[in-house]
């Protein structure tokens, strides 16, 4: 969820495109030329991944991007959604879809000197697994109670089993958080992954972690024994950067600033308000990706208070002028979103949703009369059996895209049809305890995964509290979501999200509100900047211009 980076579940086409004048697409490289080797490359992040080093246990999407340096997956997911090879050359699935047989590359190693093979393969998806790791969202990536385990053929064959068919699996596989770790640190210090350290964080990537400092810098070096990168690189071989350094710089202007003052080579989620800004130097290039997963979403809790009610649910949804609210706040930067998908996610998106649910406030005061919600008290609120019409709105703050103005904006629609909302902001660690406890009205985030699975760990049932934070508890709507996550057919699975997709708009389960975007902005000296299909950018086939 992006909107919340730093703890728990923390973890972003036709219709929606980030606008960002003069921009790069998506994918491409930041600059032409001849590729440079050596030189230390700076990124600026708005996030700290301490205390979220192990990939195998968190959801951050922060230790995600950093720790892809240091971690490869057995596939690459291409900006276009297809699947394509990394650390293993080819793969199988069986007729019967509940085993997926890989064929490994030779000759790949841990950075410790260890030797990638199918016992590594097993050794890491039995750790995530494993109900000590506590895991949630990688082992979701992995089946959940539906993997089987995984079956050494040979040193460079490996099957993984599950119940269940799981047509999702190869995209989990390509993320970051079902990487390698080297299989004598989950031995010997399975219990140290959560601190990291140069000792543990051990994988086969590009990249060796070398310090970090919390709340200050994280420097990689670099692996230069490395030959197997993903399929989709642009060269193959060493990484071309000496050094990678990460510095911590939370505040919006701050990133921007060391990137225009060169401090940095790069600054990752810039904040929409400081595009204009950046792009009228000519030596930064801005480059937007609209996220695919789950757009920035506003959960109505289904399970107590006055949001157990769908009519006033409704009335909520078509009751806040998201379309004026969003354009406001972020002036084009960001689409209004229409489904509980980004346009972006590959073969799921329903784009028929757009444009039926319009702001209505005339329509949103019928349904909250239909609701019984009839009564007005003095200050202009409604009531039922002189209770007042309220919710609160527990949300945690990402300064990068100024949430609070949109929460004013719909505290202000709401006021209008008596509608009375109390926002409650809280930092990172308040928020996720009042997730797990249930206890609120409504919730906030956004979730990147290039995958339509993504609706099953939003509302399958068996989901709630967390993932499934409207506490959706349907029938149907399991049936729909599990059909689909075992399905091979892509036609099926379209359908079939696109079912789920009407669903919440019609149940206001769910209220998508914009299609939010990494903006990665970089300098002049750095080249061969690609970004991956979320957004984030990839740092193995970049370089620097400058030297030592």
């Amino acid at each position: 969820m992006t909107s919340v980076r730093t703890s728990g579940w923390v973890a972003i086409a036709a219709g929606a495109t980030l606008v960002l004048a003069g921009c790069s697409s998506p994918g491409t490289d930041s600059a032409a030329g001849t590729p440079v080797d050596g030189g230390t490359i700076t990124v600026a992040i708005d996030s700290d991944p301490s205390s979220q080093f192990d990939i195998h246990s968190t959801a951050a999407d922060i230790s995600a991007l950093v720790l892809r340096n240091v971690f490869d997956s057995l596939v690459v997911q291409d900006s276009d959604g297809t699947i394509k090879p990394w650390l293993a050359d080819s793969w199988t699935i069986s007729d019967d879809g509940l085993s997926y047989t890989f064929e490994l590359k030779h000759d790949v190693t841990f950075t410790d000197g260890e030797a990638f093979n199918a016992e590594a393969v097993k050794a890491n998806f039995d750790h995530i697994a494993d109900p000590g790791t506590k895991s949630q969202y990688s082992a979701a990536l992995l089946g959940g109670a539906d993997y089987a385990g995984t079956e050494v053929v040979d040193d460079d064959t490996v099957t993984v089993n599950f119940t269940r068919p799981f047509a999702a699996f190869l995209q989990g596989a390509s993320t970051t958080y079902l990487g390698f770790y080297a299989p004598d640190v989950l031995a010997s210090s399975a219990d140290k992954l959560v601190a990291g350290g140069p000792d543990v964080t051990v994988g086969t990537g590009p990249f060796i972690l070398d310090s970090f400092t919390p709340g200050q810098d994280i420097t990689f070096t670099k692996n230069a024994d490395y030959n197997w990168g993903p399929s989709n690189a642009q060269h193959t071989g060493a990484a071309h950067p000496d050094k990678l350094v990460y510095r911590i710089l939370p505040e919006n202007a701050v990133r921007s600033g060391a990137l225009t003052s060169g401090e940095v080579d790069v600054a990752e989620n810039v904040s929409p308000n400081d595009v204009p800004g950046l792009e009228t130097d000519s030596s930064i290039t801005v480059t937007g990706t609209p996220a695919p997963g789950l757009p920035y979403s506003i959960f109505l809790n289904h399970s107590q208070g006055v949001f157990q009610d769908k009519l006033v649910r409704q009335a909520f949804e078509r009751g806040i002028d998201i379309t004026s609210a969003v354009q406001a706040v972020y002036g084009g930067q960001y689409d209004r979103a229409w489904s509980v998908l980004g346009p972006t996610t590959p073969n799921s998106y329903d784009s028929s949703v757009e444009g039926t649910w319009e702001y209505d406030a005339d329509l949103a005061g019928q349904l909250l009369d239909e609701a019984g919600w009839t009564g007005k008290d003095a200050d202009g609120y409604r009531t039922k059996d002189g209770v007042r019409l309220s919710a609160s709105w527990p949300s945690y703050q990402a300064p990068r895209e100024d949430r609070q103005s949109l929460v004013d904006a719909f505290q202000a629609d709401l006021k209008k049809i008596g509608f009375e909302l109390i926002p409650k902001p809280l930092d990172g660690g308040a928020y996720i305890d009042g997730l797990y406890s249930g206890n609120y009205d409504i919730a906030d985030w956004s979730f990147v995964r290039p995958e339509g699975d993504i609706l099953r760990l939003h509302l399958f049932s068996g989901f709630a509290p967390v993932q499934n934070a409207s506490y959706v508890n349907d029938p149907q709507v399991d049936e729909w979501v599990q059909t689909a996550s075992e399905s091979t057919d892509p036609a099926e699975r379209k359908d079939l999200y696109s079912k789920v997709q009407k669903w919440v708009i019609d149940d206001a389960a769910i209220v998508p509100i914009y299609v939010p975007g990494n903006i990665v902005a970089s300098s002049s000296a750095i080249g061969g900047l690609r970004s991956d299909i979320a957004g984030w950018p990839l740092l193995y086939d970049a370089w620097t211009t400058k030297q030592p």
